[in-house]
């Protein structure tokens, strides 16, 4: 039921949010000191800025800007080069921004925008976090080669991990309660530090949860599609790293699959112990497995009795077309899927193109990856000679 229910929250906001005409909205406001001074707004793109409009402040300090937009926006409103803030503009939106021009991007008041409010909450709160981090680093500096920094030090350390802790936990916790909201990209996107590698949100089930939900309302967007490309990028690494840790922990051995052939039966690849296997992942309808498969015809007719059995794992979701095509290369061998795309399979395997194998020793281990003419005859003949 309560999957019933999102999926008609997702219908109803694409409905509603992502297929919203451009309307225009208006920003404006009262800026203190910075009379007869030009106010840039620019548009954020993911690698560059295009400057949308400009217009003066006049001498009570008030200005306007207009603008076109059809769904939630990022935009920057300079003074200067580095003295802006960020704002997160819907279309038809009327915003007002007050503040003074000597703390522009310090301290500033707006209305009217629930994106820019939140975009202003996640700023704030990962600056205030900044500013406790460097004063524990200033005193870490300041207090080294103390004689009592043995002893304050490992205090420091406690508060400086727990500071940490509490801006990790703040903003995982906003992106799990607005999924939906464009502000969670920002949050998604905060680091502690420029040259931090790692995000502030670390939890990656968060990160495709607001990806997939963004992705559905909002298409169209550069930073959704951003974040959804490089949240597909980390799931795809995880799984590599969790293959790469399985491998190791289990000593090289291959993890079991267990699929159906084409007569529905099911077999599984640790069945073929004793055998040296070739575990291969492909495709009746891609052009570059079905160029490899007269290769993989020849080597099998020249090993299959010396003890070679390939365990050829399909990713198709069409049966007749996977059954054709092993008609037609006569594919005389062990050919499973269950039509579904055998994602478990392929997610186990870290499979993220295909053709792609696994060569797997007379123990199940695996001895090699994803070999190829020559390389795949030379290894079998090591191998079963």
């Amino acid at each position: 039921m309560r999957y019933r229910v999102l999926f008609f929250l997702v219908a109803t906001l694409f409905v509603f949010g992502g297929c919203k005409k451009e309307k225009e909205f208006t920003i404006r406001g009262k800026i203190t000191h910075a009379e007869d001074q030009n106010i840039v707004l620019e548009e954020l793109h993911t690698n560059s800025l295009k400057k949308i409009a400009e217009a003066k402040i006049n001498k009570n300090g008030e200005f306007e800007i207009k603008g076109m937009t059809g769904i939630p926006t990022f935009y920057l409103l300079k003074l200067a080069d580095q003295n802006f803030i960020t704002l997160l503009v819907d279309s038809a939106e009327t915003i007002t921004v007050q503040a003074d021009a000597a703390n522009f991007h310090r301290e500033y008041h707006v209305e009217g925008s629930a994106g820019s409010e939140q975009v202003k909450m996640l700023d704030q709160k990962l600056k205030d976090t900044r500013h406790k981090l460097d004063s524990l680093r200033s005193l870490d500096n300041l207090y080294a080669g103390n004689p009592s920094y043995d002893d304050v030090r490992p205090k420091w350390a406690e508060e400086y991990d727990k500071i940490v802790e509490d801006q990790i936990e703040f903003s995982t916790k906003f992106v799990q309660e607005n999924p939906f909201a464009m502000a969670s990209v920002l949050a998604l996107y905060q680091k502690f530090n420029a040259q931090d590698e790692s995000y502030v949100v670390r939890d990656l089930q968060v990160m495709k949860t607001a990806a997939s939900a963004l992705n559905s309302i909002y298409p169209k967007s550069e930073q959704v599609q951003a974040l959804y490309n490089n949240t597909l990028q980390f799931v795809r690494q995880q799984q590599a790293q969790k293959m790469k840790q399985f491998i190791q922990e289990q000593g090289d051995n291959s993890p079991d699959v267990v699929l159906p052939d084409a007569d529905g039966n099911e077999i599984a690849l640790s069945s073929l112990r004793g055998k040296v296997v070739l575990l291969q992942f492909w495709a009746a309808v891609d052009r570059a497995s079905r160029i490899q498969n007269p290769v993989l015809v020849e080597a099998y007719n020249k090993y299959k009795r010396k003890g070679f059995e390939i365990y050829q794992v399909s990713v198709d979701v069409n049966r007749s077309e996977w059954v054709d095509a092993i008609d037609t290369d006569h594919l005389n061998w062990i050919n499973v899927g269950d039509m579904e795309g055998s994602k478990l399979a392929a997610a186990v395997y870290n499979v993220q193109s295909i053709p792609l194998n696994y060569l797997l020793d007379k123990e199940g281990k695996i001895v090699a990856k994803n070999l190829k003419g020559p390389a795949l005859d030379k290894a079998l003949a090591q191998l079963l000679d």
